[in-house]
């Protein structure tokens, strides 16, 4: 990446985690533009990421960069799009747009066409390069296009391709919006630690070090979720007991409906996202 050149349209918590995580991999600074209109979140980026070209103008970025990373609301993709697609034709550099519910092919158009475009969606542990991204590449990318743009990811975390670009919006409702789900059941553990009489600080660390202890033997342990919660769940014992409750409210189902519901909302912000 010696001078391959990255810019970002906007510069909110997604592109400050990545300009950080490539700054952290040994990318030079030199080689990394923001483009963000806040003055006072300029101010804050300028300070935080020495080195970096930090502009209010959109266009400066995008005169320079090799890889273009829109990282801007989905509701001003559109129009920030639009403002963009002379610089961007005139340069041709790789797209790669990080919101969610834009679709590649509006993206193109509002460009101006015939572009590389390579849709990722990231979610929130991306913020302490632990993330993990759905990646879509469009026909027009090449192979070479879509390893760089694994790479630029990689910097917040783990990236996995999809052949299909509707396979997104299960990405979407899997791992984008998946911490949430585990928050909730963060949080109802902790509750419960503190109902059954734990004070706050010790039901906090509990629930915290098995959620990530828990999180990091199922990466390693090679079996499937089925059998780790076997190795829990003693019949007659306290696991098998909390599980039979489960099972009585059908807790599975309602989990499935709730992931479902997710992937519903995400494929009908991607189909108005170019009206």
């Amino acid at each position: 990446m010696s001078d391959y050149k990255v810019g970002f349209i906007g510069g909110g918590n997604m592109a400050r985690a990545l300009v950080g995580g490539l700054l952290s991999s040994g990318y030079r600074s030199e080689n990394l533009m923001l483009a963000e209109p806040s003055a006072e979140r300029r101010s804050v980026l300028s300070t935080d990421l020495p080195g970096v070209l930090v502009s209010e103008d959109n266009n400066t970025v995008a005169d320079r960069a090799d890889c273009l990373v829109l990282a801007v609301k989905p509701q001003l993709m559109r129009e920030v799009c639009l403002d963009l697609a002379a610089s961007v034709q005139a340069g041709r550099p790789l797209v790669i747009s990080v919101a969610a519910g834009t679709h590649s092919r509006d993206i193109d158009a509002w460009l101006g066409g015939g572009l590389a475009v390579v849709r990722v969606m990231p979610n929130q542990p991306a913020l302490l390069l632990k993330g993990a991204s759905g990646l879509f590449a469009n026909d027009v990318t090449t192979t070479g296009e879509r390893d760089r743009a694994t790479e630029i990811m990689s910097a917040v975390g783990s990236v996995v391709h999809v052949a299909d670009e509707g396979h997104i919006d299960a990405v979407t409702a899997i791992s984008g919006t998946g911490p949430a789900y585990f928050y909730l059941l963060i949080d109802m553990l902790i509750q419960s630690a503190e109902n059954f009489g734990l004070d706050s600080q010790a039901a906090h660390k509990l629930v915290m070090d098995t959620a990530q202890g828990s999180a990091s033997l199922a990466a390693v342990s090679g079996e499937s979720m089925e059998a780790m919660i076997a190795h829990v769940r003693s019949p007659g014992g306290t696991t098998a007991a909390a599980f039979e409750v489960f099972d009585d409210k059908n807790v599975r189902d309602i989990f499935a409906a709730a992931f479902a519901a997710a992937r519903q909302r995400a494929v009908k912000l991607a189909e108005n996202s170019g009206q």
